[in-house]
């Protein structure tokens, strides 16, 4: 079922770009140049679709991905790697990208569409966020619809804050692991996860 998508007031866009104006103004150029008028207007409606995850809790986006299926007996672990994402870094806006997402979880009882995963990963990734707090936000929906704390996230991803600014390492790669229930006390069952992950 289609999600009703959630936009930023008029208020909020005309605020994005009156702010993008004074940072173009800040940087030494004119925003009335002819190539960058438009820029703010811009700004903002990409503004408006890669934040729209700020625009929901974790408790509203399980509800709106989190139509599950009941299985009679508990089954083993079902796994989902090489989600592609992106996401901005909240401490300076810059890009997180090539992410690839490894999901895992036990199902007891419950069992969640395929695609619904893919789904919430976008909606979490759609804010400023921290890699670490994407995997703990992924784990907190997936927990909330499955009724499980037996659940695992794992995200590798490389970080325009590390590769394009300071430092400037072309390559480097953070990977975070969430783990819970089951995952974090049995190592047997980590390390069976953890070889699916490319």
């Amino acid at each position: 079922m289609q999600h009703e998508t959630r936009h930023l007031s008029e208020e909020n866009l005309s605020k994005i770009r009156n702010a993008i104006r004074e940072i173009i103004e800040a940087l030494g150029d004119d925003p009335c140049r002819t190539d960058i008028v438009d820029t703010p207007d811009r700004v903002a409606q990409m503004y408006d679709e890669v934040f729209e995850g700020m625009r929901y809790t974790n408790a509203e986006i399980a509800e709106m991905f989190g139509r599950s299926f009941e299985v009679p007996l508990n089954t083993d672990m079902v796994c989902l790697t090489d989600i592609d994402t992106f996401s901005y870094c909240e401490h300076h806006l810059a890009l997180m990208y090539n992410m690839k997402v490894a999901v895992a979880y036990i199902p007891d009882k419950k069992i969640i569409g395929l695609s619904k995963i893919p789904r919430i990963v976008d909606m979490v990734s759609k804010r400023l966020q921290l890699q670490e707090k994407i995997g703990s936000d992924i784990a907190d929906i997936l927990g909330q619809v499955l009724e499980t704390e037996d659940i695992m996230v794992v995200i590798k991803g490389e970080h325009a804050c590390v590769t394009t600014r300071g430092i400037r390492k072309p390559g480097t790669v953070t990977t975070t692991m969430c783990l819970r229930g089951k995952f974090k006390t049995d190592e047997n069952l980590r390390r069976d996860f953890l070889l699916q992950v490319k």
